[in-house]
């Protein structure tokens, strides 16, 4: 039995471990190397990144994944995976956690008003949140519908007056 075997695309010759399992081939790996196969989907993707988004935006929110999301949460693993997620961004986001903090205290104490209605769609049914331009000024906050919110920072990203 044959032990190596040549890249059709690179020309190097390589163990038949280098190469992925093909049961429709006759020595049952395709005949190109797993290294230049990765390098082609890399490519492939960069060229069509725009379409792929699409499709695993669609794919993730069919609702058997949504489900699955959902009920993988609720299990023990979940929670534990979430939390370290949670912690992990507060490690690396310390200052918006300062901050967030110090809105929540000064809410809390009256120091500042949270108004009921969102300041972009005046919706009040949601849940309302305080969007900070500068986290070197806490308390100078426009308060966003969640919707808005995640909506402004998807259209704008970080910082800069959403008005």
């Amino acid at each position: 039995m044959e032990t190596e075997k040549k890249c059709f695309k690179c020309g190097e010759v390589r163990s038949l471990s280098a190469f992925y399992k093909h049961p429709q081939m006759p020595d049952g790996h395709v005949n190109k190397c797993k290294e230049c196969n990765k390098r082609d989907v890399r490519e492939n993707r960069a060229a069509k990144i725009e379409q792929y988004r699409a499709y695993d935006s669609a794919r993730s929110n069919k609702p058997c994944r949504v489900k699955a999301r959902h009920d993988y949460l609720q299990t023990e693993a979940g929670i534990k995976s979430a939390n370290k997620a949670k912690a992990k961004w507060s490690d690396s986001n310390k200052k918006k956690v300062w901050v967030a903090n110090c809105v929540s205290n000064a809410v809390r104490d009256g120091n500042l008003s949270k108004p009921d209605n969102c300041s972009s769609c005046a919706k009040s049914e949601c849940r309302i949140e305080g969007h900070h331009n500068d986290y070197d000024r806490p308390l100078t906050v426009t308060w966003l519908c969640s919707m808005c919110h995640r909506q402004w920072h998807k259209a704008n990203g970080e910082g800069a007056n959403p008005f």
